[in-house]
């Protein structure tokens, strides 16, 4: 991507998060726990969940269809849709296509279902930065990159404090006319590191516990942001904003005072301690975030993390038609509009109670 006459980047994106919220406090009086300690130690106070007539594929849909409709173009000239998710509902049809003929794409395209835990919807936007620059004789003008999840907790597990609902869509295209938000470059940081996992038919998932943190989360967010800035010679002061991967609220602000970003550059796109993990989405949804308010010329640092475990780093600078193509409704506004719900509606919700 280091060519002068590559300019790609997003002409659109789109957010959407479910009304609903569980606070952190009514989890934790349901299995006695201590709910301010709690939310002190996850920087967390409630999380964003989906309806019982809600699944990845939905939010998917809807998220989607903003990034359309911010974007202003026709579906049909979208040539890829990638939807990354740990929690797609189907084990075997592809969500890909369910949105595909949702937001009436067409035929033409080639799409997929990616995986690569919380950070498979930036992969996906490597993915389609990739065929937008193909000089092959099958390219494509646009693709689509979704990260979406209705993340998965095992009742009385830790996980079920911060697991949410949400995902954000980022439409792809290489027309200077249209893009808001040109993508420099990108550097991926990947190592086999088992942090957290849930094998074939498991309902919910596991972690290993202290390797949450080290080796996985930090080495990786660490690794891929210092391979970034060493390819493009970008310092942590270059940079106006800067989103990291959000599995709670203290992760991302300790990883962001570890390479040299204050409060004020990461303060916008923190949104898990108001909707929790969204785990595909949680970086891209504190990106659309950043995106609602920055400025042309502006730098953006945007870096994801996926258990298993690797990490997608994005140097990103704000174009100036992103003047005319602000959402209607900013993230932080969106995300006011909520509805709270108790332990039982939850568990309802997110079809956790069974029956024999």
């Amino acid at each position: 991507m280091a060519a002068e006459n590559n300019f790609v980047g997003i002409v659109g994106y789109g957010v959407y998060v479910p009304r609903y919220r569980i606070t952190v406090d009514e989890i934790a009086r349901t299995w006695k726990k201590d709910g301010a300690k709690i939310r002190e130690s996850l920087n967390v106070a409630e999380k964003a969940v989906a309806c019982f007539d809600e699944d990845a594929c939905t939010i998917a849909v809807e998220a989607a269809r903003r990034a359309i409709k911010q974007w202003g173009g026709n579906a049909q000239k979208i040539g890829a849709i990638y939807v990354g998710s740990e929690s797609h509902p189907y084990a075997v049809k592809p969500t890909a296509t369910i949105v595909a003929d949702a937001i009436n794409a067409g035929p033409e395209l080639t799409a997929a279902d990616l995986q690569f835990a919380c950070k498979a919807g930036t992969a996906g936007i490597q993915i389609c930065l990739g065929l937008v620059l193909s000089e092959m004789p099958y390219w494509i003008d646009y693709g689509l990159a979704i990260g979406t999840d209705t993340a998965q907790g095992r009742p009385g597990d830790a996980l079920e404090y911060t697991a949410a609902s949400g995902g954000a869509a980022f439409i792809i295209g290489k027309k200077k006319e249209e893009v808001i938000a040109k993508i420099d470059e990108t550097f991926s940081y990947t190592t086999d590191t088992p942090d957290f996992w849930r094998r074939q038919h498991a309902e919910f998932p596991r972690h290993g516990g202290r390797f949450t943190g080290e080796p996985a989360y930090f080495k990786h967010i660490v690794g891929a942001t210092e391979g970034l800035l060493a390819r493009t010679g970008l310092k942590a002061e270059d940079f106006d904003y800067a989103v990291f991967h959000q599995p709670n609220g203290k992760f991302p602000v300790r990883v962001a005072q570890m390479l040299g970003f204050g409060m004020d550059k990461i303060k916008q796109g923190l949104i898990t301690p108001m909707i929790g993990n969204t785990y595909s989405g949680s970086s891209i949804i504190g990106l659309a975030s950043i995106l609602d308010i920055a400025k042309p010329g502006e730098k953006i640092l945007a870096v994801s993390f996926g258990s298993g475990a690797g990490s997608d780093a994005f140097a990103i600078t704000v174009q100036k038609p992103i003047e005319e193509k602000r959402p209607e409704v900013p993230v932080l506004e969106m995300i006011k509009e909520k509805e709270y719900i108790s332990y039982a509606e939850y568990v309802k919700f997110r079809k956790k109670l069974k029956t024999l």
